[in-house]
């Protein structure tokens, strides 16, 4: 039985000959992000869960979580956090399986809070921070489609699109490199750096201007004088490595709501704007790509938290961006390459009801000779499917 691959060319204007693209990317401390990150954290920790009682993953999603905000008090020199921060775990868990009960709530408590310790190391666990787990219990004919698979492939339990392209333009690259030397480089120097940050990029022509949000810690910083000098240093800092991605002009601007004569700048105590204002959704910041892509097609499914065994939601959309990445890398002639992949409800995962690829060739590349390399490649992966669950509860795979 051959699979539903239609591969095809598209006629439009390349990513890098459009006047305006613009292209995002909410860090790991950015509420949205927090709560992806702890979803995705609940579903690993029960996966591993279910397979050492069980030896299987049981039906759960957990993408449904909320980050309700705090309140502080920041100054220079360190200030205190007055509310805690609200993480509230919901969505559904397998809780009893052939007789054996599993705490699947004390399982994702444990993880969310293991992750929030990680990810903000300044809050107080103990003082800052509610994790609420209200997860009921799976919907049961998606229970029976999930627990139907007999070690075989799985049967989808949503009929859902994922989304991918390759590959990633000069504007992505850049949001993409400036976020992990931020994260990797930056913070280790300068822990005034706190781990909500948001980089918006705007290319209009050849001019790319980054907008940074980045949270200061008070602690680290003891005026309104060296919070400038920091933001200065910053600046330059991102503007060097943003440059080393393009031979385009690049501005970059810090905390643009500043209002540096009343010293009202973006000052935090941990390091987050959940602590004071600011509440995060699963699935309303970064795609699985790690960005958020206006110019490009995406999928709104929020890939962190639900399943890795039969959820398309998440299995499509990591598929889609890896078997973009693998056409571009392996076959001449791709300038550009977009991914949709389609599944129903019931059908093996492996089969989809549409597996899609639309490519832009190079100048002077037809669609002829590459159309049959592409299909060999989308193929070998929904072959492999199931590596990427593997690969997702070994935490080898980023969903935001």
């Amino acid at each position: 039985m051959t699979r539903n691959i239609s591969v095809e060319g598209l006629d439009q204007i390349p990513i890098e000959k459009q006047r305006v693209e613009l292209v995002e990317r909410k860090c790991r401390g950015h509420p949205d992000s927090l709560a992806d990150g702890v979803a995705e954290s609940i579903s690993r920790a029960l996966s591993r869960a279910y397979l050492e009682e069980c030896g299987v993953v049981l039906h759960h999603n957990t993408d449904q979580g909320e980050v309700v905000a705090g309140e502080s008090i920041p100054k220079f020199g360190g200030g205190v956090i007055t509310k805690p921060v609200y993480f509230l775990i919901s969505g559904r868990a397998t809780k009893i399986f052939d007789g054996v009960n599993i705490p699947a709530d004390a399982i994702a408590v444990e993880a969310a809070r293991d992750y929030i310790r990680g990810i903000l190391p300044y809050l107080n666990m103990d003082r800052d921070v509610i994790v609420d787990c209200r997860m009921g219990m799976g919907s049961t004919d998606l229970c029976d489609v999930f627990l139907s698979c007999d070690g075989k492939i799985p049967r989808a339990n949503d009929t859902s699109f994922g989304v991918g392209h390759a590959p990633f333009s000069e504007a992505e690259s850049i949001v993409r490199g400036v976020s992990a030397f931020i994260d990797e480089e930056l913070r280790p120097r300068y822990p005034v750096i706190g781990q909500d940050c948001k980089i918006m990029c705007l290319r209009d022509g050849d001019t790319i201007t980054l907008t940074v949000a980045i949270a200061f810690v008070d602690r680290y910083c003891s005026g309104i004088t060296e919070y400038i000098e920091q933001k200065r240093i910053l600046t330059e800092e991102i503007a060097a490595v943003a440059k080393t991605f393009t031979d385009r002009s690049v501005n970059v601007a810090i905390n643009t709501a500043d209002d540096l004569d009343s010293a009202s700048v973006f000052l935090t105590v941990s390091g987050t704007s959940a602590e004071m204002g600011d509440d995060g959704s699963v699935g309303r910041g970064n795609r699985a790509n790690g960005l958020i892509t206006p110019n490009r097609p995406m999928s709104m499914e929020a890939t962190s938290g639900k399943n890795p065994i039969n959820h398309v939601g998440k299995i499509y959309n990591l598929l889609a961006t890896r078997m973009a990445q693998d056409c571009v890398a392996e076959v001449d002639g791709i300038e550009e390459i977009y991914i949709r992949i389609l599944s129903q409800i019931g059908q093996p995962i492996d089969r989809p009801h549409v597996a899609s690829a639309q490519i832009l060739t190079n100048p002077g590349a037809t669609i002829k000779p590459i159309r049959s390399d592409v299909e060999a490649i989308i193929d070998g992966w929904l072959e492999e499917i199931t590596t990427i669950t593997e690969k997702v509860i070994r935490g080898e795979l980023s969903t935001f």
